[in-house]
């Protein structure tokens, strides 16, 4: 049985308002008596900015702090922190006044700004850790004011709610929360408190009803425990209807394959990660379990394939891109992306992927998504969409792209958001609509009664109608 996930999980790295009057106090190092300037490996000491993530690092030789800073104030994420185990980052001094960070997992190098002026939001006395629910209130809605990218795409007019901040109790706190939320209907919106139990997240009961849909009577589903019971009935049906219970597996049960016939092919890309055993080691066993999956897919002779990222919940973009370049027959620019500064944006970079490993298949392929796809998986989406060999069967993703920018609060509760824009080749945005079939033939419903009365999957029998004819 396929064990899969409901929700995405974050990504790697995000964004910042009005590159704000934002100057901290930094260490100088001393020099020697000659007046020589320090080795520049012994002057990372201080702090550093990253403007459009709203986030600062204080290096020192004790230890090193994260702070996340708004326009109203400052707070801790971590006030023991290793670089080296936020996403497998790695730094490197270019110049006194600019770091670089870099990891395998993150498509893109982070630069840093050196700060040497005092910031009003860090200094000691001014850092706030507090339960004062004003205090957090102003935190939580200057943080989105300041970082969300999508206020206009999501039809949220953000300023109409500031003056809440007047009728926030200790009592009522995550209530007021729990109805602001859900007004963005992004799958990349959360709040988690876990000292208080609390947990609010705005794009779910969205999605459920993109996936309740096509159900009906008792297969209508309320909560996540009812959507792992359907998947793991639409999961048996694709191994023992299409497989013949004949398949492959990781040992993280991420990506499962096999064959349909002597001539079709089926890929399930269950997670965008989890296939290594840390940080440093994920893109390496991933690309092994690719050499054999397609060592496999060459050797069987198939001249057609079914990739299915319906049950995909996302993961690392690197992953995603790591399994696109195996169905590339040239490189391309594939996507381009920019974060919210201020009241613009960062640089709108491109990104392309050429292909990968020993054998690439660019014969004819069936891409299988559904709402339930998010986040990298919808990446990989955006990246395979308009190759010429591709087509798109299902239904739209849920339309959650951006990588998750993670902020804290005063009391300590994580806040999640969107703040980066992800855009295809031609700069077309699907934030909020998802990427689906243009064809309506080829819309075919995920979840839906009949499929369950009948034990059959309306996706993969559209898709070999289609590699049949």
């Amino acid at each position: 049985m396929i064990n899969l996930h409901l929700y995405n999980k974050a990504k790697s790295i995000k964004h910042l308002k009005k590159i704000l009057p934002l100057f901290v106090l930094f260490l100088t190092a001393c020099q020697s008596d000659d007046n020589t300037p320090p080795p520049i490996e012994d002057s990372i000491n201080g702090f550093w900015l990253l403007a459009d993530k709203g986030w600062v690092f204080e290096f020192t030789d004790e230890k090193d702090v994260f702070y996340n800073v708004n326009t109203v104030g400052c707070s801790i994420q971590d006030d023991d922190f290793n670089f080296e185990d936020f996403y497998g980052f790695k730094i490197d001094l270019v110049n006194e006044n600019e770091l670089v960070a870099t990891s395998e997992l993150s498509d893109s190098e982070v630069t840093f700004t050196r700060l040497s002026d005092q910031n009003p939001y860090c200094l000691p006395g001014q850092i706030s850790t507090t339960e004062d629910p004003k205090v957090n209130f102003d935190h939580f809605w200057n943080i989105f004011n300041d970082y969300y990218a999508f206020f206009e795409t999501r039809n949220v007019d953000w300023s109409q709610y500031e003056n809440l901040r007047e009728q926030v109790t200790t009592d009522n706190f995550y209530e007021v929360l729990e109805e602001l939320l859900p007004l963005f209907e992004d799958g990349h919106v959360s709040i988690i408190d876990k000292e208080n139990d609390i947990q609010i997240r705005s794009g779910e009961q969205k999605r459920l009803e993109k996936l309740n849909a096509n159900l009906s009577g008792d297969l209508i589903m309320e909560d996540v425990d009812d959507y792992h019971t359907l998947e793991d009935l639409k999961a048996t049906t694709i191994i023992t209807k299409y497989l013949g219970g004949n398949y492959e597996i990781d040992e993280n049960r991420n990506i499962l394959w096999g064959l349909i016939n002597n001539n079709i092919g089926y890929i399930n890309i269950i997670n965008m990660e989890g296939y290594g055993t840390n940080f440093s080691d994920e893109l390496t066993t991933l690309n092994e379990i690719l050499d054999a999956m397609m060592n496999a897919l060459k050797a069987s002779g198939v001249s057609k394939l079914i990739i299915d990222i319906r049950f995909n919940s996302g993961g690392y973009d690197m992953v995603a891109l790591n399994i696109v370049s195996r169905f590339m027959d040239q490189e391309r620019i594939l996507y381009f992306k920019k974060s919210r500064l201020g009241n613009d944006f960062t640089e709108n970079k491109s990104f392309s992927v050429g292909p990968g490993g020993d054998f690439q298949f660019t014969e004819d392929i069936i891409l299988l998504t559904s709402p339930y796809t998010i986040s990298a998986a919808e990446l990989f989406a955006l990246c395979v969409k308009d190759l010429p060999y591709v087509t798109l069967v299902g239904e739209n993703t849920s339309g959650a792209f951006s990588t998750i920018l993670e902020h804290v609060l005063p009391n300590g509760a994580v806040l999640s958001l969107s703040n980066e824009v992800y855009s295809d080749a031609q700069g077309a945005v699907y934030e909020a609509v998802g990427i689906g079939p243009e064809n309506q033939e080829n819309r075919v419903p995920f979840l839906s009664s009949l499929d369950f009365q009948e034990e059959k999957d309306s996706g993969i029998e559209r898709a070999l109608e289609l590699l049949q004819k």
